[in-house]
């Protein structure tokens, strides 16, 4: 990881909910991106009181703490999937929010108490980013495109759980580079804003299409894979629309599933995710659930 040799990095290792803590690290801070939480809906239900304490009740002090520390901007990163399930043709900022669980219902009740606290010396924006996809350094096998990419390469065989569900996504760098934009942006342009950031809306059995061809040109070893279907549960389907960040910001994004795909499968290649079938590093619940238990 980059970020990792960076002399000026400094890591703080605490908890979220600790806002001394949390007030002592701004001091002297121009930004922060608020990315802490128990993510996604089955961590989440792992232990609904602590994740609430975590993703809820722990957030609008950390934003006040980071106000009167005399920070200058304060970016939360809420979730796309805030919307639930819509059959509008395009989904932009002003759609009610019908999240369709408490992790996604904590989510969207996070943004209100973050611009309750905007001013002009405290600029508060926040980001609606669609399903991340492709390869990072702390990896997650547990998100629509890396979990068929995975189970495409090393099984041949891709389980797709419902499939007309429309998910947008966004790779890891496109996501990387908003962020940054977010931090260099003149402030007029994003103070008390909230901003969509999902492109390909595609279904999920778009996606293992697409998945399927990109792998098997990666690696025509293999052969044929096979696409089965199941029933689901997740009835999450959204088309998002992206269009005011890009009218207000500019941001586009450069990369695509595809990209991501391959970038997943050259990682596969050169031994960066051992073990990808089986350890429980790379899934967010079964990470949680070992916490517990040590």
């Amino acid at each position: 990881c980059e970020l990792a040799r960076q002399p000026r990095l400094k890591i703080i290792d605490a908890d979220i909910r600790d806002t001394e803590r949390f007030r002592e690290a701004c001091w002297g801070v121009d930004a922060v991106i608020h990315l802490a939480c128990i993510s996604n809906d089955p961590s989440f239900e792992l232990d609904e009181e602590l994740s609430r304490t975590i993703n809820y009740d722990c957030f609008e002090p950390l934003v006040i703490a980071a106000k009167e520390q005399g920070v200058g901007r304060f970016i939360y990163a809420s979730t796309s999937s805030v919307y639930g399930v819509s059959d509008a043709p395009e989904v932009t900022e002003t759609h009610p929010l019908v999240p369709l669980t408490l992790y996604n219902r904590y989510k969207g009740m996070c943004e209100p108490l973050l611009f309750k606290h905007q001013s002009p010396e405290f600029v508060c924006a926040t980001i609606r980013p669609a399903t991340v996809c492709g390869y990072s350094p702390r990896m997650r096998l547990d998100l629509t495109v890396n979990i068929l990419t995975n189970h495409a390469v090393n099984t041949g065989k891709i389980t797709v759980f419902g499939g007309e569900q429309l998910r947008p996504n966004l790779h890891i760098l496109d996501m990387c580079d908003l962020y940054e934009l977010l931090l260099e942006v003149d402030a007029a342009k994003i103070a008390g804003e909230t901003f969509n950031a999902g492109y390909q809306n595609h279904s999920v059995m778009d996606i293992a299409k697409m998945v399927r061809k990109v792998v098997h040109d990666e690696f025509p070893e293999k052969g044929e894979i096979e696409i089965v279907t199941t029933p689901t549960n997740d009835i999450r389907s959204y088309h998002i629309n992206s269009d005011k960040i890009a009218a207000r910001l500019g941001f586009r994004p450069r990369r695509g599933i595809e990209d991501a795909v391959r970038d997943l499968c050259r990682a596969f290649k050169d031994g960066r995710l051992p073990d990808s079938l089986t350890d429980d590093r790379y899934v967010n619940v079964r990470v949680l659930k070992a916490k517990r238990a040590a």
